[in-house]
């Protein structure tokens, strides 16, 4: 789950010599869990952060906890919610199937509106489904609502792919946030990496994101009071 890596040397269109913090486009990462409450004590101790909680996912049988990575940028801790009743359908982020800890997805912030960016993401052949309004209470009975596209979780993408993100009139989630650690990059392993690229470029570019062609992962360099590890 946090172990130490040493960068691959992976490039692509969007990403920059010598690595970058311009993670603009990057809005969080999702950590997909079977236990959220061991998850986020470890996160914590290997970091040397303070991981804090969200909320409650009402109605998907998952909550989350959090903590920031810097420019606007958090993590996601994302696990079963026992609090709920189990859901009619599978927990978000494959979370029903998990063993341990996962890095499953990532999330974009795009300048433009969602539709315009969805549409624009299917002439290159990658269809981002659905948008969908959800919402959730943060700890201090504030309400948060926003607007989204589902991840991309099955072949060929894998989470790849980012899903989408419209925070509309709801302060970020970032800015309460601890911010003790930073997102240096995030790697992206595709096997169509070309289709990958024009897709992030209709998204939005950032120097902190790397592809490179091959089978599907994801991993990200993160840097934490208590070293570099990898994610």
């Amino acid at each position: 789950m946090c172990t130490a890596r040493s960068g691959t040397g992976h490039t692509s269109a969007l990403a920059a010599p010598g690595g970058c913090n311009n993670v603009d486009v990057i809005d969080h990462l999702v950590l997909a869990t079977p236990d959220l409450v061991a998850t986020s004590a470890a996160i914590a101790r290997a970091w040397g952060v303070e991981v804090v909680a969200g909320g409650a996912h009402t109605g998907l049988g998952t909550r989350n906890a959090l903590t920031g990575l810097g420019a606007g940028v958090y993590l996601e801790i994302v696990g079963p919610d026992p609090g709920q009743p189990p859901p009619r359908r599978p927990r978000p982020f494959g979370v029903d199937h998990l063993t341990q800890p996962t890095l499953v997805a990532w999330c974009a912030r795009p300048a433009m509106p969602l539709a315009d960016v969805v549409n624009r993401v299917a002439s290159h052949g990658v269809h981002l489904g659905d948008i969908a309004e959800m919402s959730r209470a943060r700890p201090d009975g504030v309400a948060l609502h926003w607007r989204l596209t589902f991840p991309l979780l099955g072949p060929p993408h894998e989470g790849c792919v980012p899903f989408l993100i419209d925070w509309l009139d709801s302060s970020h989630p970032a800015e309460s946030l601890p911010h003790q650690a930073r997102l240096d990059a995030l790697h992206l392993v595709h096997p169509q990496a070309d289709v990958l690229n024009a897709v992030l470029a209709e998204i939005g570019h950032t120097r902190a994101i790397h592809v490179e062609q091959g089978p599907a992962q994801l991993w990200a360099e993160v840097h934490t009071p208590n070293g570099a590890v990898s994610l």
